[in-house]
Order: C-alpha cells, then sequence, then structure tokens
C-alpha cells in the first residue's frame, strides 16, 4: 500500500478539486488506467531502491500520481456525461481556452469580452457559458486566480506591494489590498506577516 499526504491551504483550492469525491475508487481492470498504474510501479520502485535523488523523484511521482487521478476522475465524469462542473469545462474548447488564458496571464487587463473574442464567441453567449459550465461568472473566477497567485507572491518573496497589486492585475496597490481582503478576509500585509500559504 503507498500512502501519501498533500497539507492543502483552504483559501487556495481550485474549485475543481472540491468537486472530487471523498473517496476516489478506480477499480485495477486491464487496459485501463495505464499512465496511473506506470506512475505507481515506478513509485513503488523508487521507494525501494531508495537512490541518490530519490526524494525528488519521489516528490515528482506523487505530484503526477494526484494529477492522473483528478484527470482520471474528470475523464469518468466526461463519459458520464457531466455537463456542468470543471470536467465539463475542461470538455467546452471555449471554456477551456478561456481558462488556459486566464491562467497563462492573469496581469492581462481581462474582460468578459476580450475572453469571449479570444474563444470567438460572443460577450453574452461567452458570459453564459462560461457561468453555465463552471458556475462562477468570468470575472469572478478571474479575480479568485488573481489573488491565489497574490497571496502565493506574498508566501513566497519580499516583492512589493506595488509589485504585488501590477503581477495580480491591478493598476492600484489600494484596489488591489480591498479585493485581496474581501477574498482572505485580512489585509495582503497582514497575511505576509502571518506567513499564510
Amino acid at each position: 500500500m503507498l500512502c501519501g499526504a498533500y497539507r492543502v491551504e483552504r483559501n487556495h483550492v481550485h474549485p475543481l478539486m472540491s468537486e472530487l469525491p471523498d473517496v476516489v475508487h478506480l477499480p485495477a481492470r486491464v487496459g485501463h488506467h495505464e499512465s496511473l498504474r506506470a506512475t505507481v510501479e515506478l513509485l513503488s520502485a523508487e521507494l525501494l531502491s531508495r537512490r541518490p535523488g530519490s526524494d525528488a523523484i519521489v516528490t515528482a511521482f506523487l505530484d503526477a500520481l494526484l494529477l492522473y487521478i483528478v484527470r482520471t476522475c474528470i475523464h469518468t465524469k466526461q463519459e458520464d456525461g457531466a455537463t456542468r462542473g470543471w470536467a465539463a469545462a475542461i470538455n467546452d474548447t471555449a471554456v477551456h481556452a478561456a481558462l488556459r488564458c486566464i491562467h497563462d496571464d492573469p496581469t492581462e487587463a481581462w474582460t468578459v469580452a476580450s475572453l469571449g473574442q479570444r474563444v470567438g464567441l460572443s460577450r453574452a453567449a461567452f458570459a453564459r457559458r462560461f457561468t453555465a459550465t463552471t458556475g462562477l461568472a468570468p470575472m469572478s473566477y478571474l479575480t479568485w486566480w488573481r489573488m491565489v497567485a497574490a497571496s502565493r507572491r506574498l508566501s513566497q518573496s519580499s516583492d512589493s506591494m506595488t509589485d504585488i497589486a501590477t503581477y495580480a492585475g491591478y493598476t492600484s496597490p489600494f484596489a488591489f489590498a480591498k479585493a485581496f481582503k474581501r477574498q482572505f478576509g485580512i489585509p495582503p500585509g497582514q497575511y505576509r506577516r502571518q506567513g499564510n500559504g
């Protein structure tokens, strides 16, 4: 039996993770989940050998294992015909493309219209489709993603508030601080001092 654990900051949990069941059971049927099975075998071999570099390799395999499990869960939901939620969003080419735009460049001055244009939909059609699929309005998701990115920067760097505000897509540190407090319940300076993340 292999056991692993991840420490998850509640404020940073992606909505996709909240859609996963408490227990994921993946039957070991021949021909199913080859990548997952191969990762488990590689992880097992690395844990048994404990050669130089094992700590880094085991960590990488655990990350890969988690991603393969999540991918399998998403694929199962898609096969079951999920029409709402993150499994459906990943399967919807327009919504998935918009999510990639947001993730790849959160500092861009995205609007519903610019995201819609990027994925080939009108503003209204894109907003309806994104919200119906993910359960979040596009700008709500964008704000959440920016705040998560900013909170990581606060925890992992000594960047100034102005730099972090800019990184999060805000032209004013005051507007950023207000949005941050609305998301996390405390100002960014206090968040940094408390060592969150």
